[in-house]
């Protein structure tokens, strides 16, 4: 029985230790995440570092180069499709046709997302593609960014507005990802207003909505 009370005592006094060991763990490993984010590009003001949720400290530097890398990209879409819903919106568009018995110049007649349903199949198709590749390529290009590698970059047209100058770089960065959370935000309002009529008190009347 003596035997039995020692080896209980001994693991015992084993999972205390480890129990005290492992929150310092835990906590340097989120303060060394957290001082990471405090010197990325994107963290300005007035919300410098915005993280209320905590999720950039979920995993290791791996998961927060893919968070990074899921809010650049989704910045970018948000931007495009901003601008896009903006010109459709404001009755621009392509000459010619988009298809045999579609024009371009029907479509812009349209609400933006009525439009987008005004699309052949086999247009959407093409279009679903493209994304698809380009995703394909800015994932497969080089050492992937999770692993220490490069953020993805626009794959369509191949452009590069980087800055020799690291300070230079890094602003622009930040304006990239502020602009691209603006366009998030921008993108949603547009999207619910034209779904649920009065959420949006900005946009009640407006005829593209």
């Amino acid at each position: 029985t003596i035997e039995i009370m020692k080896v209980a005592a001994l693991f015992l006094g084993l999972a205390g230790v480890a129990n005290a060991f492992a929150p310092t763990q835990n906590v340097n490993k989120g303060t060394a995440l957290s001082a990471a984010l405090d010197d990325m590009p994107g963290a300005t003001m007035p919300f410098k570092a915005f993280d209320p949720l905590g999720l950039a400290t979920l995993g290791s530097e791996s998961t927060l180069a893919w968070f990074r890398a899921a809010e650049l990209k989704h910045s970018r879409v948000a931007m495009l499709a901003t601008t896009g819903y903006l010109v459709q919106a404001a009755g621009w568009h392509f000459p010619g046709m988009l298809s045999s018995d579609v024009s371009f110049e029907s479509l812009s007649a349209m609400k933006p997302l009525d439009a987008w349903d005004a699309v052949p199949d086999n247009g959407k198709a093409q279009i679903y593609f493209t994304i698809f590749f380009a995703e394909l390529v800015s994932e497969a290009a080089g050492t992937h960014y999770t692993k220490g590698g490069d953020y993805p970059t626009i794959v369509f047209p191949p452009v590069n507005f980087a800055s020799d100058d690291a300070a230079k770089n890094k602003m622009s960065q930040s304006r990239e990802l502020n602009n691209g959370r603006l366009a998030m935000i921008a993108i949603m309002s547009f999207v619910a207003a034209a779904n649920i009529p009065g959420s949006v008190p900005a946009l009640i009347g407006n005829p593209m909505f």
